[in-house]
């Protein structure tokens, strides 16, 4: 069996570098790193986090050998899904690293019973409602702006956004005890939205796969498999609770401008508020057919909000990185349980460029 030096060895000559070389790249004491190679002394959790970072590995391979699920998939997937699948890696080797230096991933979890109920759409409006229940209890509301931050404050997750062209929607991940949900940006903010619910619901869930891919969550076939309905059912009554979506409708007859005003203010399509409004039995198949016909944009110029939606549109539009896991990486760094050049790389910026931005804000009493 493989040891952690001889998996060092094993990126040292799959580099191509010397092994001063590749101490520098690493920024490592090359004559430490020989001592740990010989095994006179052991690697330091610091030492393999920054090893691990630098060669993009994960952690956990340099400790077992073990190799996980998702970064299989992710050497094995091309096209788009390949682009997603090697971010998730990249963002759940960080987290799982973080694990291993003490900065768990704090997943809050629903109670087994939420997820009961005959039928995978019964199991998942169920979901949905504890979920909601979950939300409010911290004080926040789904019809509020800033759902990412919303799931990472009462569930935990990491929650990314990635550029990742046409034809992908997003991704939920999930093991060595890290939950990922990695969106694509969109210039259809609804969708993406719908989307970042969709995969909560199978995070929630606790469906069975180290990585759910969603290339489109609305494909006619994709719809026939069983957590995909439970998923779907999930987003739906998540982003449209029946007593807030009952109270807004009242007991006024719904217009074009008033449906238009209710997909603005719930940040949904004309497409999931009309089948939402069918499945209450507040619009019959006809008003239905006809409402679901309307585009996002439709909507927002019906309402007078075409400049609420362009500013949606912008956000929906921009790379995201994982809140949590960035404010753990920063803690790590902080505590001295790791250096500089993980945070770094994270954000994608020079280390000493950081380095002395982080001299600036402390040198400011932290203010940036």
């Amino acid at each position: 069996m493989s040891s952690i030096s001889d998996r060092v060895r094993s990126l040292i000559d799959q580099s191509g570098l010397s092994l001063h070389d590749f101490a520098d790249q690493a920024d490592l004491d090359a004559e430490q790193l020989t001592e740990c190679l010989s095994g006179t002394s052991p690697f330091s959790t610091v030492d393999l986090a920054v090893i691990a970072d630098e060669f993009h590995v994960s952690m956990d391979w340099l400790l077992t050998g073990a190799e996980p699920p998702l970064a299989v998939a992710a050497r094995t997937t091309t096209g788009r899904a390949a682009e997603a699948l090697a971010a998730a890696r990249d963002y759940m080797a960080r987290r799982a690293d973080l694990d291993k230096l003490g900065y768990p991933q704090p997943w809050q979890s629903i109670s087994p019973t939420a997820r009961s109920g005959n039928g995978y759409a019964a199991q998942g409006e169920a979901l949905a409602k504890s979920a909601l229940r979950a939300v409010e209890s911290q004080g926040w509301s789904v019809t509020q702006d800033g759902l990412p931050e919303q799931i990472e404050a009462v569930f935990g997750a990491d929650v990314a956004v990635e550029p990742l062209g046409d034809g992908f929607d997003g991704l939920a991940a999930m093991g060595q005890g890290a939950k990922l949900i990695l969106l694509g940006t969109t210039s259809n903010p609804a969708r993406q939205r719908f989307t970042l619910a969709h995969e909560l619901g199978h995070l929630l869930a606790d469906d069975d796969q180290d990585v759910h891919l969603d290339r489109d969550i609305f494909d006619r076939a994709q719809k026939k498999d069983p957590s995909e309905q439970r998923a779907n059912a999930f987003a739906s009554v998540f982003l449209l609770p029946e007593q807030s979506l009952r109270e807004a409708v009242g007991a006024a007859r719904l217009t074009r401008e008033s449906f238009g005003t209710l997909c603005c203010d719930f940040m949904v399509s004309p497409e999931t508020l009309a089948y939402r409004l069918l499945k209450l039995r507040v619009i019959d198949a006809g008003a239905c057919d006809y409402y679901k016909r309307m585009t996002v944009r439709e909507a927002a110029a019906v309402a007078d909000r075409a400049e609420e939606l362009d500013r949606r549109v912008a956000a929906s539009e921009k790379k995201r990185l994982p809140g949590l896991l960035a404010r753990d990486t920063r803690a790590a760094y902080e505590a001295g349980k790791a250096t500089l050049r993980p945070y770094a790389s994270l954000l994608g910026v020079d280390v000493d460029e950081l380095r002395g931005q982080l001299a600036t804000e402390q040198d400011n009493g932290g203010a940036a």
